[in-house]
C-alpha cells in the first residue's frame, strides 16, 4: 500500500575523509533538530524533492549520492481525522554550494560532526539515518549505469539493428533521465555505439557541453567475448573520478553489476530470484570508494531507479 504522505531528504555533509560535517536544521513549528527534508510535489521524483527541500531548508545545492533509508510514521490528518502514514526517503547529498539564511521554515542551521550531530537531533528516527549515512565513507565516486530506454520491437525493425532509433515512449523515457541524473552531478557521458544507447542519453550529454564517448566493451558484442575486459573497462571509468553517465544495453548490466557484487561482498536486494533487474530507461547508481594508492575502486552500494520517472523509493544495496 502507498504511503499517505511522501517526502524526501539528504543528510547533508561537506569536507573530506573522515573530517566532514553534517547539517541538522531547526524548525521553529516543531522546536526540533532534524535533518532537511519535505514533501513530494505532484509529479516530481524523490530525489528531486530531495535537492529541492534542500535548498529551500538550507540555502544550500547539493549533489546526491547513494540512497541512505527510509523512515516511516504516523502523523495526525488535517481537521483531527485519524492518522496518516508518512514515509521520508533520504539520501547523501554533498553541499557543493551556497549559504544559509533563514527563512519561514528553518531559523538555524549548524555544521556538525556526527558525533554532535547525533547528540542533537530531536527524532530517534533521525539518529538511525545518520548512522546508517555514516556506516559508509561519505567521499566516494558514482558511476550512473543506465540501459537504453526503449526502441520499440527488433522484429519491427527493417533496417540494420545498430540504427534501430527510440520510440516516442523511449524518447519520453530519456527525457526523464535528462531530468534525473543531473541530481546525481553527471559531468561526462558514456555509450555503448548503438544509437538507441547514444540517443538516450545524448540530451545529458547536450545540457552538459560535452561528447558522448562509445565504449564498445560495454555493448553486448564488445562485452560478452571477453567480460573482465568489460568489468575492467567500467572499473577504469569509476577510477578516473568524477560522476560518468554510462548507457549499455539489457545483455550487459545484469552480468555486469551480479559480478561487481559478488567480488565486492555487496548483497543486492533489488534482484529477485538471482535476477538482477534491468528495465529499459532503468538506472543504477553505483557508489564506490575512491581509489587509494595500487586499490581500485570498490563497490559499495548500488541502487536501482526501475523508471526516471515519479515512483517508489529505489532498491538499495
Amino acid at each position: 500500500m502507498s504511503p499517505d504522505v511522501r517526502a524526501a531528504g539528504a543528510v547533508l555533509w561537506r569536507g573530506a575523509g573522515d573530517a566532514f560535517e553534517v547539517a541538522l536544521v531547526h524548525r521553529p513549528r516543531y522546536d526540533d533538530w532534524s535533518l532537511p527534508k519535505g514533501k513530494v510535489d505532484p509529479g516530481e521524483t524523490i530525489a528531486a524533492t530531495a535537492v529541492r527541500e534542500i535548498r529551500e531548508e538550507t540555502g544550500f545545492r547539493a549533489v546526491l549520492g547513494r540512497y541512505v533509508a527510509q523512515t516511516a510514521y504516523d502523523v495526525p490528518a488535517r481537521h483531527g481525522e485519524g492518522v496518516l502514514k508518512k514515509t521520508v526517503d533520504y539520501f547523501s547529498g554533498e553541499a557543493v554550494s551556497g549559504s544559509f539564511e533563514p527563512n519561514d521554515e528553518v531559523d538555524e542551521l549548524r555544521w556538525l560532526d556526527p558525533s554532535a550531530a547525533e547528540q542533537l537531533l530531536t527524532r530517534d528516527t533521525d539518529v538511525r539515518v545518520l548512522r546508517e549515512f555514516c556506516a559508509l565513507p561519505p567521499s566516494s565516486t558514482t558511476v550512473l549505469l543506465v540501459r537504453h530506454a526503449k526502441a520499440g520491437k527488433r522484429e519491427d525493425w527493417t533496417g540494420d539493428d545498430d540504427l534501430r532509433p527510440l520510440s516516442d515512449a523511449g524518447q519520453r523515457q530519456a527525457e526523464a533521465l535528462r531530468a534525473l541524473v543531473p541530481l546525481f552531478g553527471a559531468d561526462r557521458v558514456l555509450s555503448a555505439p548503438r544509437l538507441r544507447c547514444v540517443q538516450t542519453v545524448a540530451g545529458v550529454a547536450d545540457d552538459l557541453g560535452v561528447e558522448v564517448r562509445h565504449e564498445h566493451l560495454l555493448s553486448e558484442e564488445g562485452y560478452w567475448p571477453d567480460p573482465v575486459l568489460g568489468i575492467a573497462r567500467l572499473l577504469a571509468i569509476a577510477g578516473d573520478g568524477g560522476t560518468p553517465l554510462v548507457s549499455s544495453q539489457g545483455g550487459v548490466i545484469p552480468d555486469l553489476i551480479s559480478a561487481l557484487a559478488d567480488r565486492d561482498g555487496i548483497e543486492l536486494t533489488a534482484s529477485r530470484g538471482g535476477v538482477v533487474p534491468s528495465k529499459k530507461g532503468s538506472l543504477w547508481v553505483l557508489t564506490f570508494r575512491p581509489p587509494s594508492g595500487s586499490t581500485g575502486p570498490e563497490l559499495m552500494s548500488a541502487d536501482y531507479y526501475p523508471s526516471a520517472l515519479p515512483s517508489p523509493a529505489p532498491s538499495h544495496s
